[in-house]
């Protein structure tokens, strides 16, 4: 079965103020519909990998034929982070989390202010295009790293520069702030956490323990 556009969790016009609507239409409805479009037409004719799971797929990309390795990781990774994206983000959210999400935040940043510091110094510095993640490593530690383009910690350190479990992630490609705060990344960034889904965090933060 073809990869689909998931619905987004609530109305375009929810995150206002902090993500305005037009971006969140073009965003959601252009871009990541562009992602899942051509990723199907990268699967074409590739019955057992267009049968994988998404997150299969991609943590596994050595077993994608090289004609359509870079169709595949670009469209895959894109089609997978903005998936999560959505879900990150909640209209009444934000302010800092609680249970066992802050406390290890809390073990291994030392605070939450650390915490968001290190995280926007990620996402203001990542150059170009790309995304910055807060992840459970195999040690059960959380980590900061960023990633180019539509590279993700599923596909490896090998391929995207870093490895782990996404619990929090963040969009920094233009195309996500760009209409409303221009080349303000870090103006994007603070606002970011008005809408922090935290309790989707926490859910897979647990998962992942």
């Amino acid at each position: 079965m073809a990869f689909e556009l998931p619905a987004l969790p609530y109305d375009h016009a929810a995150l206002e103020p902090h993500i305005d609507k037009q971006t969140m239409e073009i965003h959601h409805g252009k871009h990541h519909k562009a992602y899942v479009d051509n990723l199907n037409k990268a699967l074409d004719g590739q019955a057992a990998l267009a049968a994988k799971p998404l997150d299969a797929l991609i943590a596994d990309l050595g077993a994608v034929p090289d004609a359509i390795r870079a169709a595949v990781r670009n469209n895959g990774g894109g089609h997978w982070n903005h998936s999560l994206f959505w879900k990150l983000m909640a209209p009444k959210a934000g302010g800092e989390p609680k249970g066992a999400v802050a406390d290890a935040i809390q073990r291994d940043f030392g605070s939450f202010a650390v915490f968001q510091e290190k995280f926007g110094e990620a996402a203001t510095k990542r150059f170009g295009s790309g995304w910055v993640w807060l992840c459970l490593s195999a040690e059960k530690k959380l980590v900061i790293s960023s990633t180019a383009n539509q590279d993700n910690p599923l596909m490896g350190q090998a391929v995207a520069g870093c490895a782990g479990k996404p619990v929090l992630a963040l969009d920094v490609w233009e195309h996500a702030y760009y209409l409303k705060y221009q080349n303000r990344r870090a103006d994007y960034v603070k606002a970011f956490w008005n809408v922090v889904n935290w309790a989707e965090v926490e859910r897979l933060f647990k998962g992942g323990k």
